[in-house]
């Protein structure tokens, strides 16, 4: 089995990138973004606030100054806002166009036409907002002028794309609105809200945002996205070499690390050094090092926290000894792709037992010694399964293809490169059959 070590850096993190464009649009005064991720996904909604009249320069790669044009300074786009991929970025800026005076309309590639919008629009058309969708998926219609009202609304779901829409579009609202979650989700909008001055409350379950006229601009450094990290973590449990893998300048916001606690809960040896703060976020530097994974309950309490890293813990899962059972991962089935049926598709064809269920996966492991078959893999665009099974590839005993992986760029551009920087066998083929190869080479 090939062996990864070494030192790495994954960019910025995505869910922070898109906030920070948004919320330093709508500040007073110019606002600065380090370690912006410029993928696909953010650099669409960069195009938006863009074609919405804000003033943004891209200094670098990852440097990013917006000219910030207050709370009511956005004007209307002469054209639909193409989000392209990015489930995150429609969300938000339904949330965020819901008060504007001026009418929009959000569209998509294919795979985000056919995600479900209803979940922000119901709770925006109850404070008042003209919001439609076509059968619950985009394109997504805002008409404007509408006055907002404060609410308050019990989410049905964890979620915090729903939760941060209804935040943004509370921004406009002429009472608090307060949002009631069934479980933790992600905080980073409250966090960033927080640091451009506006009055956020959160007392468990419930977060409650005051309505304002002004927005402070803010310097970012936007950390490492632990969602791309996770990849290089399952790959450092699987092989790391006998130094382990590094990984530094990771976020590691609470509501965002759940996958370490499910990994650590099987036996995964990961360190946490030089714990800091970046701005609102706190950040570190993860020592990974190769340990015999064992299988589990997950928790339900943990699946909002770890959603987005499911794919990628499904190939732990089906490397460790004895079996992981994995429910109220019902949220799967509306990502990129339907990620249960994803997964189960590929490990059919690497051979890994498995059973599907409607909410999740009972997954029965193959320890180190019993590698996956081979073949040829279908990531039905979704980048997270494919990067999942480029991870699976360490394990593999014949070559595997995995299919259809443009959409890479869209979280994680330079994945391949940093991949093979570490240890990976892994290339990229050229179109028309684009895809990620892995050889086996021979082990020492």
């Amino acid at each position: 089995m090939p062996r990864v070590s070494g030192v790495l850096r994954v960019p910025g993190d995505k869910s922070i990138s898109h906030r920070s464009l948004m919320l330093a649009a709508l500040a007073d005064g110019l606002g600065e973004v380090n370690g912006f991720l410029a993928s696909e996904d953010c650099l669409a909604t960069l195009d938006a606030m863009r074609a919405l009249g804000v003033d943004i320069e891209r200094r670098g790669a990852d440097h990013v100054l917006i000219h910030g044009v207050g709370l009511h300074g956005l004007k209307a786009a002469s054209h639909p806002l193409d989000m392209g991929n990015a489930g995150t970025a429609m969300r938000l800026s339904t949330g965020l166009l819901a008060g504007q005076r001026f009418a929009s309309q959000l569209i998509g590639d294919a795979s985000l036409m056919k995600r479900p919008m209803e979940r922000v629009a119901k709770p925006l058309r109850e404070m008042g907002a003209d919001v439609r969708t076509r059968d619950g998926t985009p394109p997504v219609d805002i008409g404007g002028g509408r006055c907002l009202r404060g609410i308050e609304y019990a989410m049905p779901v964890a979620s915090a794309q729903v939760k941060s829409a209804i935040l943004l579009a509370g921004l406009y609202a002429d009472a608090p609105t307060t949002v009631i979650a069934p479980a933790a989700s992600r905080d980073h909008s409250e966090r960033m809200l927080l640091g451009c001055g506006v009055r956020v409350t959160t007392d468990g379950l419930r977060t409650t945002i005051q309505p304002t006229e002004h927005l402070a601009t803010q310097r970012l450094d936007v950390p490492g996205d632990f969602s791309s990290a996770a990849f290089f973590i399952v790959a450092g449990l699987l092989g790391a070499a006998k130094d382990g893998l590094l990984i530094r300048n990771v976020g590691i916001n609470p509501t965002r690390t759940g996958l370490l606690d499910i990994l650590r809960s099987m036996g995964g040896s990961i360190e946490i050094q030089d714990a800091r703060q970046s701005g609102a976020e706190p950040v570190a530097d993860l020592m990974v090092r190769a340990s015999r994974l064992v299988g589990i309950e997950v928790p339900e309490s943990l699946v909002p926290l770890a959603i987005d890293e499911f794919p990628v813990l499904f190939v732990a899962a089906a490397c460790a000894e004895g079996e992981t059972h994995i429910t109220g991962a019902a949220e799967l089935r509306v990502k990129e792709s339907d990620r249960i049926a994803a997964m189960s598709a590929g490990f059919t064809t690497l051979g890994v037992t498995h059973q599907v269920l409607a909410d999740g996966m009972r997954i029965v492991g193959r320890p180190e010694g019993d590698a996956f078959g081979g073949g040829e893999i279908d990531s039905h665009g979704d980048h997270r399964v494919a990067m999942a099974f480029a991870v699976a590839s360490l394990r593999a005993g014949k070559p595997m293809r995995v299919l259809d992986v443009a959409n890479v760029a869209t979280s994680f551009p330079g994945f391949v490169a940093l991949a093979r920087s570490i240890g990976f066998d892994i290339a990229e083929s050229p179109a028309p059959r684009s895809g990620l190869a892995s050889r086996v080479p021979q082990v020492l």
